[in-house]
């Protein structure tokens, strides 16, 4: 094997080996030796087939044993079912790579996935590190060295920059690289993970953390394969000051049960990516364009955590205009993302009117015709220098598509501190003021929705991963696997120290107890996750008659409803009074592991989802910013005179139930109190359910 390191094989190899070259140039195999020679590459290149001596005017090989020297990355283009044929020869030729462009693996399913799995295991037995399989290649825009078959690389000049692309789509690489390149965007290393069968997305962007050329990576997802490992090359990427921006596809179809409790049925896996990409500092964007056109504000702040805002406060906005409607566009959808543009105090215009400028206190700061290039400048420095806004964007009507020296000028030459984002739409199509804003490192959007989404995702991306907790012991009275039922659901969430209403399980036929009346009462079995629709819960009990009545009506509702369930008892509990109901949830998600939901209770919590997700676990710092994103939670801090509820006990039963993701020896897959009493003075838990793997 070569002395190469790993991440230089995989971006930036020394010598290629190409198998399954064609000399047919209407032949994708016959693209990446015209891409590298096309642009430049100046490393070895042998092109491997058996039936061609030569193959584009150049020398070919008939396989990878007896090359005239070693190689450092294979590209292996031959049809899937050999491809395993040739791996003992990648190894023997000192390879360090292998990426495999051939399909036919764990995309077409049960078998092909099979013949993936063994071609892994080989390669790990030899080895070998396997890109892909179904990986439409990688390149490196700065020496020309392009493994891939994609025909984004058929330009005639690559623009190289400092951009970096890891994508999970072979073909939406080539189309980001052409519509970043007709913006001007530069790019420094692409890969294509294709299926991911070896090589992840992590270990890729572990990579561009220590590339030079990589100011800022991109991620193009499908999924989340592998949290672990693109965690930690996250927290890697934040302290080298690496902004990563990801753009992911919808929900994601996992097999797991989703529907078992109500916190899977309110926030499932995509709600869970999203709080993985916000704790590790990711910005994610919703539209397309927006990947790139976030990268330099992203690059120009991406050591100032500073920035970042509280969830219950929006980022403020301060806009400068030279059009009116332009202006208004952006305003609108800033407000579709939680943002508010925000008007200058008093002191701030009369400031300004004695620098012979008039402005007005209004959200739109509209210079339509009234300031000069000179006034424009020192109004936005003064804007850059202001405590009362969090970010400035400018919005230039006209001028920028028939003048774009002019009506950029202020822009690039206002003296801009690094603590204050500015960002800049432009309401015409205006390519070459939009270029020359690139140039100057200032973030520039062709419309209205990439530049709020843009300026959304910047402020949204948290950096905080979930707290590290001590190991959690499991109580040995409890069982380690399968569904507990409530009354040990109980158990199990008072030895984390959650306070949970009083229980006592009844015997049905003597019903004896010693909870004070009234009561709540419920039948008691691990196979029964939702009692309320079975009709086996009753509240405002009042006396023993009346337990007995209920009692006997439940257990028929159970014998009819659920005639499998094994019923342990009546768990009698007491009426409990609150302010207000939440649920607390967790769920063991099968892309990132351990996460914890806090959610408004009551029926109406299903029709409007109103909740905060993290990984878990948390500590009472994170969980008061989780009650803070909750809207129910302001029913009791202070609204309207209603009285305060004990925001503290909650933040700290939030904090110790999150700890499930610590227990020892057992893997909790789902948990949820519901409800959770918010009171005056406490919490407590009055109904739970939890499911073990």
């Amino acid at each position: 094997m070569s002395d190469i390191s790993f991440a230089d094989a995989l971006l930036s190899p020394r010598s290629i080996a190409l198998v399954g070259a064609s000399g047919d140039v209407r032949k994708n195999t016959a693209r990446p030796l015209r891409f590298m020679r096309k642009h430049g590459y100046a490393g070895a290149v042998y092109p491997i087939n058996p039936g061609r001596a030569e193959i584009l005017g150049e020398q070919a090989y008939p396989s990878l044993a007896g090359l005239p020297g070693p190689v450092d990355h294979v590209f292996v283009m031959i049809p899937g079912g050999e491809a395993a044929g040739v791996l003992e020869q990648c190894a023997q030729a000192g390879a360090r790579v292998v990426t495999v462009y051939s399909d036919g693996f764990g995309e077409t399913g049960p078998e092909g996935l099979a013949r993936q799995t063994a071609l892994v295991a080989q390669a790990r037995k030899l080895g070998l590190r396997l890109l892909g399989p179904n990986s439409i290649g990688c390149a490196n825009l700065h020496t020309g060295g392009i493994l891939s078959v994609n025909a984004a690389f058929e330009a005639d000049t690559l623009l190289a920059g400092d951009i970096s692309l890891v994508s999970q789509s072979g073909s939406m690489m080539g189309s980001l690289l052409s519509r970043a390149a007709a913006r001007g965007f530069g790019f420094a290393k692409s890969v294509s993970v294709g299926n991911e069968s070896d090589i992840t997305v992590g270990e890729v962007v572990d990579a561009l953390v220590d590339d030079p050329q990589s100011k800022a990576i991109l991620l193009f997802l499908e999924t989340l394969r592998d949290a672990a490992t693109l965690g930690q090359a996250l927290t890697r990427a934040r302290a080298a000051g690496k902004p990563v921006i990801a753009y992911k596809l919808g929900r994601s179809e996992q097999g797991d049960a989703l529907a078992q409790s109500h916190t899977g049925a309110m926030a499932g896996n995509d709600v869970a990516v999203d709080a993985f990409l916000k704790a590790y500092g990711v910005m994610r964007v919703r539209n397309l364009e927006t990947l790139f056109e976030l990268a330099p504000l992203a690059a120009r702040h991406a050591r100032n955590d500073s920035l970042r805002r509280a969830p219950d406060q929006p980022a403020r906005v301060a806009v400068i205009t030279t059009t009116g409607g332009g202006a208004a566009t952006v305003v609108d959808n800033l407000g579709l993302h939680g943002m508010a543009a925000v008007a200058p105090p008093a002191d701030f215009v009369r400031r300004i009117a004695e620098k012979g400028l008039r402005i007005r206190e209004t959200p739109v700061i509209d210079l339509t015709l009234a300031a000069s290039s000179a006034q424009y400048k020192m109004l936005l420095e003064h804007l850059l220098r202001a405590d009362w806004c969090d970010a400035v964007l400018s919005v230039v009507g006209s001028s920028a598509q028939f003048h774009p020296g002019l009506a950029v000028k202020p822009l690039l030459e206002a003296d801009k501190p690094a603590d204050k984002p500015l960002a800049v739409f432009l309401a015409p199509e205006a390519p070459e003021s939009l270029a020359l804003l690139r140039a100057g490192g200032i973030a520039a959007f062709r419309t209205p929705e990439a530049c709020a989404d843009a300026l959304a995702a910047f402020f949204a991306a948290d950096g905080r991963p979930p707290a590290s907790g001590a190991a959690y012991a499991w109580p040995a009275a409890l069982p380690r696997s399968g569904m507990l039922s409530e009354h040990e659901a109980g158990a199990l969430f008072r030895s984390l120290g959650v306070p949970v209403a009083r229980g006592e399980l009844a015997d049905p036929a003597t019903l004896a107890h010693a909870v004070p009346y009234p009561v709540v009462a419920k039948v008691c079995s691990r196979d029964l996750a939702h009692k309320t629709e079975l009709g086996a819960v009753r509240v405002g009990i009042a006396d023993g008659d009346a337990l007995r009545a209920a009692a006997s009506e439940m257990l028929e509702n159970v014998r009819r409803g659920a005639p499998g369930a094994q019923v342990d008892g009546i768990l009698v509990q007491p009426m409990e009074t609150r302010l207000i109901e939440m649920i607390l949830g967790y769920r063991h998600d099968p892309l990132v592991g351990p996460t914890v939901l806090l959610g408004a209770g009551g029926i109406a919590a299903e029709l409007s989802p109103d909740y905060a997700v993290r990984l878990a676990p948390v500590n009472e710092e994170e969980a008061r910013r989780m009650i803070l994103e909750v809207r129910q939670t302001r029913l009791i801090c202070g609204f309207r005179g209603l009285p305060p509820g004990d925001r503290d006990a909650l933040a700290r039963a939030i904090a110790a139930f999150s700890r499930l993701a610590c227990a020892a020896g057992v893997r909790v897959e789902e948990a949820e109190i519901n409800p959770l009493f918010v009171r005056a003075d406490g919490v407590v838990a009055v109904d739970g359910l939890a499911r073990l793997a």
